[in-house]
């Protein structure tokens, strides 16, 4: 595809750093290196500003708050007129209404807002001018996100794409050397079973805790970690002491060598119970070729396809994530296979470039001359 020279803003209030934040700041770098214009606006205190500085991207300092929010409209404004910005991309609640205003109000040619998560809209009216007076194309990272979507606000299928976080095949790959995630004292002829998120409530670390206790209670030996930080930090380390797993379970807090990471697992546990899109992490882990267990909650199941890439389990049922566990682990054979297909499936569906070509095409044809 032809590649034309962009410019791009995109807006994240956020202030953590997570699976949304990383895709933000992939587009923004990804159509830096293919020549494009690029900007992000974000609080200053947020993780993705730093990061983004230091990607080397240029940075718009966004202040959020009810009262600031007409002064900041137009400075917003005055800025994306200044700046001649072609495409607008926000991607959280308040920067939807913030920076979409001001697009409105800047005569932004193209709109996008960008959805991550499967989430329930008590006051359908309003939020359904978020994602089409104050926007002209919708993008989601599941198909099952899309659905709600259009069910919920009656988007005509021409107004909304999915399209998950691309990978990058060179970082995320099966030769990389695996890292050191326990200490000296734990078998290392043990297999590694793990979580990779950020410690949130509806990331299913209990229900892996519980899978855990019961492993270990059936005699199966196992090293099991999570690797990730979030607020919820002080509930999983209450529930690995409830449950004893301290002899069992390793806390490594967050690490910014996720490829490593993953090859360093045996298996990978996704086992979310709600919100979840395409997750970034499923993906990672089957470009690297790490077995994979993920719940049947929201985008999982369009990625860990049960028997083809895959296992799936029902969502909380820990039991059965402990039966999927052991299956992965006794048929090496069978997992083998999917994590064969698993890295050709994303070699030839959810690539970055092809993440970015199939953006390129979304602009293309609402910017056409």
């Amino acid at each position: 595809m032809a590649q034309r020279v962009w410019r791009i803003a995109h807006s994240e209030c956020s202030l953590g750093w997570g699976g949304q934040e990383h895709r933000v700041l992939a587009e923004l770098t990804g159509f830096q290196r293919r020549g494009s214009q690029v900007a992000l606006l974000a609080p200053r205190e947020s993780q993705i500003f730093q990061r983004a500085v230091k990607a080397g991207v240029p940075v718009f300092h966004l202040q959020t708050g009810k009262l600031r929010f007409p002064f900041e409209v137009l400075r917003i404004a005055r800025w994306l007129r200044r700046e001649r910005i072609e495409v607008l991309n926000p991607h959280s609640s308040a920067d939807g209404w913030l920076v979409g205003v001001a697009g409105r109000l800047a005569r932004v040619p193209l709109i996008i807002r960008t959805r991550h998560i499967d989430v329930d809209y008590p006051n359908r009216w309003l939020s359904r001018h978020a994602f089409t007076t104050l926007a002209d194309h919708v993008i989601t990272t599941s198909q099952k996100i899309a659905s709600h979507f259009q069910k919920t606000f009656h988007l005509p299928n021409e107004r909304i794409t999915t399209i998950p976080t691309g990978i990058d095949l060179g970082a995320f790959s099966p030769d990389t050397t695996p890292a050191q995630l326990f200490s000296g004292n734990v078998s290392d002829s043990l297999p590694a079973i793990g979580m990779v998120s950020v410690l949130r409530s509806w990331k299913g670390h209990g229900t892996f805790l519980e899978a855990a206790r019961r492993l270990v209670d059936e005699g199966f030996a196992a090293r099991f970690v999570i690797v990730g930080e979030g607020p919820i930090r002080h509930v999983v380390e209450k529930q690995i002491a409830d449950l004893k797993l301290a002899a069992h379970v390793t806390l490594t807090g967050h690490r910014e060598d996720v490829p490593a990471v993953l090859r360093a697992l045996d298996v990978l546990v996704i086992a979310s119970t709600k919100h979840e899109g395409v997750p970034q992490i499923g993906l990672q882990a089957l470009a690297t070729k790490t077995p994979v267990v993920g719940s049947n909650v929201g985008g999982i199941p369009e990625i860990i396809r049960p028997g083809e890439t895959g296992r799936i389990f029902p969502a909380g049922d820990a039991k059965a994530l402990a039966t999927a566990l052991r299956e992965t682990m006794a048929n090496r054979a069978a997992t083998q296979a999917m994590t064969e297909r698993g890295r050709q499936f994303v070699e030839s569906k959810h690539s970055l470039d092809a993440m970015l070509d199939t953006l390129e095409a979304i602009y293309s044809r609402h910017l056409s001359p």
